[in-house]
């Protein structure tokens, strides 16, 4: 692998205006075939296997004319103290009348015809019913509802709106990311004290990211792609298109200051680095692409969208990387480092050694860096530290045993948007498991009669407030029954209520007549996808994990490492669950991060965490024992490998991490509490595991294992291929074989390698 890719650097640096120009073509090719594309299709959210899809997809073909696809909005209405509704009967039709004639509306529900009123007689609600799905509802429509509305609040009434045909306000003011990257450019010119260098990954990342998304909007009408699945593509392909780079660039300084030229200093960089970031890279696919474990089919196309870019971003980082720095040879080093670039005359293989001898005394003589002098405390006492560092993540995961998920709706919005004051005044006046409905289906030669006799039972059902009468269809053989319950969508006495009116479907038909009963609706539908995210969860886990286990043995030929690796992935996303259920959850320092309404946890959290950061902390732990184990198969004893590996991979990967963590802390800024909560997640992630994990627990780990970390039995080391992540063939390689004068177009002499 490593004298592959040292071939595959130095052939880019050499011919960089070739594989520049190939990049460009790909970026123009690929944003024109973007442009021209036909519009991505809307997403349509589905749970194939679940009782609740079925349930739908019955629904869609039985009541053709119901359109089930169809936004609706439920305009709430509250009368004046001391007036009723039906006071202001006037005003209630106008705004009925005005709704019925807006764009895009099907049918409006008049309160007073549908007995959608109050016991209080102060609250009633209207269904705007519109002919196309949620997306596509215009401005005009939107317009027509708000301006209905806002003349009915006129007139004295409190009105607000709640559904899926309500526009939601975008809370995404972008000053967060603007931080990130800002701070994320200040940490790369303090890491390389040279502009062009710190702009090179921004720059690369950039170019990954586009022709990545790019790719996505050209193939959404093919493969289904819809606009929201290249959101997770953006943001793991910023995060690992700028590790990846910076890790190539920083390790052909290193060459460099060792008294390499530059195309031989660009090879080996891509050699030695450019491994790592392909196994690297492999690590993040694989967490990615798993997500298809879930059988969702949106978190799969997300998965799989985000994993290409990830491929591209490899692509980038051991392809253009090496031709840039072509480019630029000498400009990417410090000012007092650019005398070290030789671009004339190569020495002789006599002057090479010396150069190389007299480079290792200077760094022997060079003062310890922070990194270094960090490895040497910790492995001077690696308990105390393990103990300390196991014990603060421990406690750190303790609140995450506390976890409680639940999926995002109205009543998590923030409490001053209407959604949220109308899912509160529908709560109050109907009570709390009016917003949360219950869609019975019942199929059966008469269905109605049969849904009739099956809303009679489940009227006497523990848990449920009330049930409307059994609607069919034109045929007669499907029915459908709305069963209200007591208790609020996101209840777990409401979860225990669908399992218990599922359980007792099969008696209930057979009671009744009917072939099949089925339970759905969005709070059902809700608690379908929570479930399949719990059952899925382990499952993911352990193929995620697994399978980096066995590409982490390939690696490092180790067993103890990758198995080190994935048990420090544990403590540190656990420690991360658990600060975010501490402050989402318990509401700790909630005022501070502006968080409106603490409650429950996003249940597609855990799984994006997972995938997101076993991805990146594995980065991190590539590019940071492969320089270990580079030394140690140099011949360094276990601790000085350590502390080797801190010297040279300590500084990159602290910088590394901290541009994550600037990037993700960024969305803690915005106002969508999600938003907030998925930044806040991510980046906790990433300073738990990159600090305490990758920068403290490994080395401590390593210094009580010795000689131990590197072993591998001996019949295993046979079967496994040595793919040579360290480069420590391509050193031996390099160290034999001949050289020979290779003239270049601007007249420059290379050394070349006689294979």
């Amino acid at each position: 692998m490593a004298t592959f890719l040292y071939r595959l650097g130095r052939f880019a640096f050499r011919r960089r205006g070739l594989f520049a120009l190939f990049w460009v073509l790909i970026a123009v090719g690929v944003g024109a075939a973007a442009s021209s594309a036909p519009t991505p299709p809307t997403e349509q959210f589905s749970m194939p296997g679940t009782e609740s899809q079925k349930a739908f997809d019955l629904l869609e073909k039985k009541f053709p004319d119901a359109s089930a696809e169809g936004a609706s909005a439920r305009v709430v209405l509250r009368a004046p103290d001391g007036k009723s509704i039906s006071d202001e009967r006037a005003v209630v039709e106008r705004l009925v009348g005005e709704l019925g004639k807006a764009p895009q509306v099907a049918a409006v529900a008049d309160p007073f015809k549908a007995r959608s009123i109050s016991d209080d007689g102060r609250t009633a609600y209207a269904v705007v019913t519109y002919e196309v799905a949620a997306p596509d509802v215009t401005d005009k429509a939107h317009d027509a509802l708000t301006k209905a509305t806002d003349r009915a609040r006129d007139d004295g009434l409190t009105v607000e709106a709640g559904g899926d045909a309500i526009m939601v306000e975008q809370e995404m003011n972008g000053t967060g990311e603007q931080i990130g990257v800002l701070v994320s450019a200040v940490v790369l010119v303090l890491t390389f004290g040279a502009l062009l260098a710190a702009g090179m990954p921004l720059l690369t990342a950039l170019i990954g990211v586009g022709i990545g998304t790019s790719a996505i909007t050209a193939l959404g009408s093919t493969l289904g792609l819809s606009a929201t699945t290249s959101t997770l593509a953006m943001m793991i392909g910023l995060a690992v298109g700028i590790d990846y780079a910076l890790f190539v660039i920083f390790r052909y300084r290193a060459e460099i200051s060792e008294g390499h030229a530059p195309d031989d200093a660009a090879g080996r960089a891509t050699g030695t680095a450019g491994s790592a970031v392909v196994f690297a890279g492999l690590t993040v696919i694989i967490a990615l692409a798993g997500l298809a474990v879930v059988d969702i089919p949106i978190l799969t196309k997300m998965g799989l969208a985000a994993a290409g870019t990830v491929a591209v971003a490899v692509l980038v980082a051991v392809t253009l990387v090496p031709a840039l720095l072509g480019f630029a040879p000498r400009r990417v080093l410090r000012v007092a480092d650019r005398r070290l670039v030789r671009t004339k005359k190569p020495l002789s293989a006599r002057k090479l050694a010396r150069s190389e001898k007299k480079a290792a005394k200077l760094a022997a003589r060079t003062r310890p860096n922070l990194s270094t002098r960090w490895a040497s405390f910790v492995v001077r006492r690696p308990v105390g530290v393990l103990v300390v560092a196991v014990l603060g993540l421990g406690a750190l995961a303790l609140p995450a045993t506390q976890l409680e998920l639940g999926l995002p709706g109205e009543g998590t919005m923030a409490k001053d948007t209407t959604q949220r004051k109308a899912y509160d005044l529908l709560s109050q006046s109907f009570g709390p498991g009016f917003n949360g409905p219950l869609t019975v289906t019942v199929e059966g030669k008469d269905a109605a009669a049969a849904g009739d006799r099956i809303g009679a039972a489940l009227k006497k059902v523990a848990g449920v407030d009330s049930v409307s009468p059994a609607a069919a269809n034109k045929a007669g053989d499907t029915a459908i029954l709305s069963v209200v319950p007591k208790t609020g969508p996101t209840d777990d006495r409401t979860k225990e209520l669908v399992k218990d009116v599922r359980a007792r479907a099969a008696s209930l038909a057979s009671a009744s007549g009917a072939s099949e009963i089925l339970v759905t609706g969005q709070t059902a539908l809700f608690i379908d996808f929570s479930q399949a995210l719990s059952d899925a969860l382990l499952p993911y886990l352990a193929l995620v994990v697994g399978l980096a286990f066995l590409l982490l043995l390939l690696v490092f030929r180790s067993v103890l490492v990758p198995l080190k690796a994935a048990l420090g992935f544990l403590l540190s996303v656990s420690a991360a669950l658990g600060a975010v259920v501490a402050v989402f959850q318990w509401g700790w320092a909630a005022d501070l991060l502006g968080i409106d309404q603490p409650g429950p946890i996003m249940t597609t959290m855990p799984m994006f965490m997972i995938g997101v950061v076993f991805g990146l902390a594995m980065d991190y732990e590539v590019f940071l024992v492969t320089r270990m184990r580079e030394a140690y198969v140099h011949g360094a004893g276990a601790e000085e490998a350590v502390v080797t590996g801190f010297r040279h991979s300590g500084r990159v990967v602290t910088a590394a991490a901290i541009i994550m963590i600037s990037v993700f802390s960024g969305f803690v800024f915005e106002v969508n509490d999600l938003v907030k909560m998925m930044g806040f997640g991510l980046a906790s992630a990433v300073l738990f595991d990159a600090f305490v994990v990758r920068m403290t627990i490994v080395p401590a780990v390593h210094a009580l294992l010795g000689d131990a970390a590197w072993w591998l039995p001996g019949w295993l080391g046979r079967l496994l291929p040595n793919v040579d992540v360290e480069g420590e063939k391509l050193r031996q390689r390099l160290a034999v074989a001949p050289a020979r004068v290779v003239p270049t177009r601007s007249g420059e002499h290379e050394r070349d390698l006689v294979h």
